[in-house]
């Protein structure tokens, strides 16, 4: 594929964190660095599972609405959008490693209080204040965490430690789901929160024994301007770069129509299908273990065919899954079906990710990441609530029909974009 300004990071032979010459070849299971720094996002992601499936199970247990499910997490995800024009500027700006255990121990925080709450009774409102600190806490965690892996391992390494990164946190996810789903059974769902606010205590304590690289002395001072001119070059970076804009606007489509998903295979297990909080933990933990088949693939799947293929191939299986799972009728198929999505998701999502980390400078990372995810969610909360809303009036199987239908139209679209073009070199 043809880049406009192609640019290799980390290539063998830098630095590594303690100011050593890296080994080009060194397996990524010998970096230990690396290793402290897989487990805490493993163990970060094994608790946020929990409130994956207890956030709105707490919502449909008090409201018996998936619109209101809906609604959360229209109003976490506007959060995470507001947050994103910000996070770039701080991420680019900040110490990364302060930066990252900070975000940690504020959602341990924001979590925490929501257990200790429902003591005393369910407050939904709570809830809309929480989630939404939360998700934009987390986006800012998550574009330093974005910023950080290419320093960790090298340019060379990048699919692969981004696919392993996504398989040891879909197989946290598989624990997550059903752990939700026996503890919400067991002592309700706002129990299972408590379990996501401790994971994020253990992964800022993880977290404290990582040795980041040390970033140019004038990368900081390269950083001043206003907020507008910071959000600005992330989005000039983006436009000028063919791939990167049909990504984003093709992302952008893209997720107003799945966003609500997990809400909808919810509503679809307990209200179409009559099943209990324990068949839905299970099905999403289902679900996790096809995002780590395609996470551990991902790399060598992106090798053989090339970034174009891959990512064009990935998200027309998800809309195919998506279309089917409002009208399946049996859970081993509801199951089989989310696995089917969530893998291709974690297929395109690792390539995407990997090929910004690439080709982005590293003074320009932290804004490109944040403007990239601006613009891929700007809509998808109006998204979610009118999936939420349509599947409560219209039904899920007719509003999944639609949703799969249109995700596929986007990998057909990429076929006219420069995206189609982009080769094994990608």
């Amino acid at each position: 594929m043809a880049h406009e300004a192609r640019r290799r990071h980390g290539e063998p032979g830098g630095r590594t964190l303690d100011g050593a010459r890296s080994a080009p070849g060194q397996p990524l299971w010998r970096q230990k660095d690396f290793g402290v720094f897989w487990a805490a996002q493993t163990l970060s992601v094994l608790g946020d599972s929990f409130a994956l499936i207890a956030l709105p199970l707490l919502v449909l247990q008090a409201t018996g609405s998936v619109a209101r499910m809906g609604m959360l997490t229209a109003v976490g995800s506007v959060a995470a959008v507001v947050a994103a024009v910000f996070a770039g500027a701080l991420v680019d700006r900040a110490d990364r490693r302060r930066l990252l255990i900070a975000c940690d121990l504020v959602r341990m925080v924001l979590y925490g209080v929501v257990p200790v709450v429902w003591l005393f009774g369910a407050r939904i409102w709570l809830l809309y204040v929480v989630l939404p600190l939360c998700e934009a806490v987390g986006m800012l965690f998550a574009v330093g965490h974005v910023t950080v892996v290419r320093g960790l391992v090298g340019g060379e390494r990048l699919t692969e430690a981004n696919g392993r990164l996504n398989a040891t946190a879909a197989a946290a996810g598989v624990l997550g789901p059903l752990g939700a789903g026996v503890v919400a059974g067991w002592t309700g769902p706002a129990a299972a929160v408590g379990v996501d606010a401790a994971s994020f205590g253990v992964s800022a304590a993880c977290m404290l024994l990582v040795r980041f690289r040390a970033r140019p002395a004038d990368d900081r001072a390269r950083q001043g301007g206003s907020l507008w001119r910071d959000l600005r070059a992330g989005v000039s970076f983006l436009r000028g770069h063919p791939v990167l804009r049909s990504l984003t606007a093709l992302l952008c489509v893209f997720s107003f129509f799945t966003l609500g998903l997990t809400d909808l295979v919810i509503y679809h297990l307990k209200h179409d299908l009559g099943h209990d909080d324990g068949t839905v933990g299970t099905v999403m933990a289902c679900g996790a273990l096809g995002t780590i088949a395609g996470s551990l693939l991902v790399a060598r799947i992106r090798r053989r065919l090339g970034f174009g293929r891959t990512w064009t191939g990935a998200v027309a299986v998800c809309g195919l899954a998506f279309a089917g799972l409002g009208p399946a009728h049996g859970v081993p198929l509801v199951a089989a079906l989310a696995a089917a999505f969530l893998a291709c998701v974690g297929i395109a999502g690792t390539c995407s990710m990997s090929l910004r980390q690439e080709i982005t400078p590293e003074p320009l990372l932290g804004r490109v990441t944040s403007a990239f995810w601006t613009l891929q969610y700007s809509a998808a909360p109006i998204g979610a609530a009118v999936l939420t809303w349509s599947a409560e009036h219209r039904g899920t199987a007719s509003v999944s029909l639609v949703a799969g239908g249109c995700c596929v139209l986007v990998a057909v679209a990429a076929l006219f974009t420069p995206i189609r073009r982009s080769g094994r070199s990608s």
